[in-house]
């Protein structure tokens, strides 16, 4: 299996979203460099699970169903990859935001 290169490099993580948990991202976001474009908010799996999870928004089932897309990381590496995240962290359980407009989260109704 080939090493997996990270955007940010965790020797370039800052602390900016510290304690909140692991969430499930796309390698999209953690590989790519693309930013979350859609992000909603799940009943935690268990207690290290936050109950985020982050997409960039244009992956399609097939590529959510191939495994090894999906991963679990520290939210705090999530938010080092797209800092626009860190001020919807608190939100419910529930809660789902997408991107629009660049910078701006709006949020939207949470379709599980």
């Amino acid at each position: 299996m080939a090493k997996k290169t990270f955007e940010v490099p965790n020797s370039q993580l800052r602390a900016i979203a510290l304690g909140l948990g692991s969430a499930f991202a796309t390698e999209r976001i953690t590989l790519e460099g693309r930013r979350v474009g859609y992000m909603y908010r799940e009943e935690p799996d268990d207690v290290l699970d936050s109950g985020w999870r982050f997409l960039c928004g244009d992956e399609s089932q097939e590529y959510l169903d191939e495994s090894g897309h999906l991963e679990i990381h520290d939210v705090n590496t999530i938010a080092n990859h797209d800092p626009d995240i860190v001020p919807y962290l608190g939100a419910r359980i529930g809660s789902a935001f997408e991107r629009r407009r660049g910078r701006i989260f709006v949020e939207v109704r949470f379709a599980n």
